[in-house]
């Protein structure tokens, strides 16, 4: 009996390990979790980019719903994601601010934004990972979804498209806007975090 079960636990090791594994395959490795979705925005303050006048504070990012995008000029992915948060500006659906994570010089940043248009509504230089830290960021483009109350709602992992930006982002904004209207209409009272 004892030969037979010593027989059976290397089958039995290999059967829990691809029952591991091929629940591990159903995940999607976009999806990173976030500890901080529905809580407040840690606080920081980003002083501005080279050339500007007001960085970014989490102070500023209370009142409305808006997005955090934190970005690089090295960052390939966030060269991609560039014309489509350009195109969110021109539409002006939802109040961007940026992130300028890690550059190597100063004037990376702004001379990337100069060629390639500035789509955010201020700007935060990050060149020692203190804004990245507040939101948690592990790479770049992330992009959070933060409600009137400055509480993160959503985090997205890498580069947005329509289709991200049609199925995820903005049905988030579209609904954490209707209920700040309903809370309005009931007498100001607004959700906890």
């Amino acid at each position: 009996m004892n030969k037979r079960l010593l027989f059976l636990l290397p089958l039995a090791v290999f059967v829990v390990l691809a029952v591991y594994l091929a629940i591990g395959l159903t995940r999607d490795p976009s999806v990173l979790p976030s500890v901080l979705i529905d809580q407040k925005v840690p606080d920081f303050e980003l002083s501005p980019i080279k050339g500007y006048e007001r960085g970014l504070t989490s102070a500023d990012l209370k009142g409305q719903v808006s997005l955090v995008n934190i970005f690089g000029s090295w960052c390939i992915a966030c060269q991609v994601e560039h014309p489509f948060l350009m195109k969110i500006k021109g539409e002006n659906r939802v109040p961007l601010y940026g992130v300028d994570w890690r550059e190597k010089t100063p004037d990376d940043g702004p001379d990337w934004l100069n060629k390639m248009g500035d789509p955010y509504t201020l700007i935060g230089d990050d060149p020692e990972s203190k804004g990245a830290i507040a939101f948690g960021v592990y790479g770049a483009p992330e992009t959070f979804i933060i409600d009137e109350n400055g509480v993160i709602r959503y985090k997205q992992v890498g580069p947005m498209d329509d289709k991200i930006w049609e199925e995820a982002i903005w049905p988030i904004i579209r609904e954490l806007r209707k209920r700040r209207k309903e809370n309005e209409r009931k007498g100001g009272q607004k959700d906890a975090p």
